[in-house]
């Protein structure tokens, strides 16, 4: 079926919610009026159907072409034209830095059209949501040269980014690479080592690639405190010559067979330092982490294409009768959708999805206020929220995207498992996102082991601060007394690794995963009594779009009543400590 964009769903978000609107208030911002906001949804939403979504199918069945010859990748057929379109009409500018041909806007709207561009063809939009994260590492921490160099074309998709950390002997643990860098005369280095699963390593999408790679010094720590960070341009832009950094092959993938995901070998090719010498990793997380909230949209935008199909699915597809009679009483069957199991799944993705949209929303809107608002202390609680969020958001929404798709399947039945259908390749796409930029587990030790302590605990009271106060300032909130149990079991949970991880830093290990779920569900627990207060004092004032508003107040009971009782058992996971994950012995595995 054709993709629909959540039009509806996020204006109620982006302007009844959160208040998105209203960032045209700060100077940074000026330009970012509810007009033009809207017409971003309507526009991305038009390309996403119409442009990228024809791409998919055939990208999957077709995959890309390597030529061991002459070291070149092929995209499939309709990718290049695609991708034309998408930085002709200037999304890859949209949140860029204006001095170099950026438009400028909120990083919120990157979100939204991330999520358009992942539902219709996670493949393709793979390509220019590395290169975003390229340029915001020259941006940030690259020398006024190469700045100039490479940052207009990077911007207006001229050229393409990729980020180079894994190798075949280190995944994580980046303090194991060998890729080298030696200083050459001119005062660039040359790069020498080999790096596996390298998103868009080579393509014909764009004339350059420009690679950002880590790789160590002469002499350097061999350590993380050793590694430097580089940009390794596929062609020189000085001399329009061929650096010798070739694709080696293409990895053979369950998913994303559009997207070329390779292994790159560096054979002296020139590079330059970004950032000083042994700081390379601080650089890289600037690029990571911008990462990791792309994959977070990854996992929604599959999400609700998921969801789009079985709801479809489950409203043409006649099988047995409802349990209190007849729905369709002049056909065979009633549709599916009258059963309660199916509904219990659709209402499950529908509800999660909405959910996850406005923990994501709200996590790019602190971004946006974190370096634009006027008011230091503003600015500051809002990088908090981003920094504790990020891994939150790239590890629920990509494990309950992948949820959902599989949910789908399911209301799809027989049908789900065929290739006649989408939603096997939903599932099979999807899968790698609670992987790549950091498994998901990683994420949870990130929150546990470094968010929850940075500061002196700082991050984690903002959020407790945030939360209290909506309880304190809307005392006839929505499922107030179910929201403030969660809280209560977030501060408890809290507490306990306060008190444990330190003397024990397998116990903050064992607690970390269910952790990062516990908060991830307080959290939307907290957006859902928001959009059902406000979808509330709407309908009581006659405003809005009442079938909307209705379904938020049905979705939120759903909410509370049917997912949210979940943190009782985390909470319990988490105190129970970490005795039955590590006292198997190592004779008892295969005993």
């Amino acid at each position: 079926m054709q993709y629909k964009a959540p039009a509806n769903d996020l204006r109620f978000l982006l302007f009844d919610v959160l208040g998105v609107d209203r960032l045209h208030e700060l100077e940074k911002y000026a330009d970012a009026t509810p007009d033009l906001i809207s017409a971003v949804i309507d526009e991305a939403g038009k390309l996403a159907a119409e442009v990228i979504q024809p791409t998919n199918q055939t990208g999957d069945r077709e995959g890309c072409h390597y030529d061991p010859e002459t070291h070149d990748v092929k995209t499939p057929e309709g990718f290049k034209e695609a991708y034309k379109k998408f930085v002709e009409g200037g999304w890859t500018a949209l949140d860029a830095p204006l001095e170099f041909g950026g438009q400028g806007l909120p990083h919120t709207l990157k979100f939204v059209v991330d999520e358009m561009v992942c539902s219709t063809n996670l493949s393709l939009g793979m390509y220019p949501g590395l290169t975003h994260g390229a340029i915001s590492a020259i941006y940030t921490h690259g020398s006024d040269e190469l700045k100039q160099t490479y940052l207009e074309k990077l911007v207006s998709g001229e050229w393409a980014g990729t980020m180079c950390l894994t190798e075949p002997q280190c995944g994580t643990d980046l303090g194991l690479i060998r890729t080298r860098a030696t200083p050459n005369a001119d005062g660039s280095y040359a790069i020498e080592g080999t790096k596996i699963w390298i998103t868009g390593g080579e393509h014909d999408l764009t004339d350059n690639i420009v690679h950002l790679v880590l790789a160590k010094l002469p002499g350097a720590p061999d350590t993380t405190k050793g590694i430097s960070l580089f940009v390794v341009p596929k062609v020189l832009p000085e001399s329009s010559e061929r650096n010798p950094a070739f694709c080696g092959g293409l990895e053979h993938k369950m998913g994303i067979k559009g997207s070329a995901t390779c292994v790159m070998n560096f054979e002296g090719a020139k590079g330059w330092l970004v950032g000083e010498p042994n700081d390379g990793m601080r650089a890289m997380f600037t690029m990571m982490n911008e990462a990791r909230l792309m994959v977070g949209m990854q996992g929604l935008g599959l999400a609700e294409m998921a969801y789009q199909e079985s709801l479809g699915f489950a409203r043409d597809r006649l099988q047995s009768r409802s349990l209190s009679g007849a729905k369709n009483p002049n056909g065979p069957a009633d549709p599916i959708i009258v059963h309660p199991d199916v509904r219990r799944m659709l209402m499950r993705q529908k509800v999660l999805n909405e959910g996850m949209r406005a923990l994501a929303l709200f996590t790019g809107h602190q971004l946006d206020l974190s370096v634009a608002h006027p008011d230091e202390s503003t600015r500051e609680s809002a990088d908090d929220l981003v920094q504790l969020l990020t891994p939150v958001v790239k590890a629920f929404l990509t494990d309950e995207g992948s949820n959902n798709a599989n949910s789908g399947l399911q209301v799809l039945g027989g049908s789900g498992f065929t290739t006649d259908w989408p939603m096997e390749q939903l599932v099979r796409d999807g899968r790698i996102a609670r992987i790549y930029e950091g498994t998901n587990g990683i994420q949870a030790m990130d929150l546990v082991g470094r968010k929850l302590s940075l500061k002196g605990g700082q991050l984690v009271r903002t959020l407790f601060g945030v939360l209290s106060g909506y309880l304190k300032d809307n005392p006839e909130a929505p499922h107030r007394d179910e929201l403030k149990s969660a809280i209560g079991a977030l501060e408890k949970a809290t507490m306990w690794l306060a008190t444990n991880a330190p003397k024990d830093p397998e116990q903050a290990g064992a607690a970390a995963t269910p952790y990062l779920r516990l908060m991830a569900l307080t959290v939307i627990g907290y957006m859902w009594s928001r959009m059902a207060n406000v979808a509330s004092h709407q309908i009581a004032a006659g405003e809005g779009n009442k079938p909307l508003l209705e379904s938020k107040l049905v979705s939120a009971r759903f909410y509370f009543e049917k997912l949210l009782p979940e943190i009782h058992w985390l909470l319990s996971d988490i105190e129970s400590g970490k005795d039955s994950l590590m006292d198997m012995g190592d004779d008892h595995w295969a005993a």
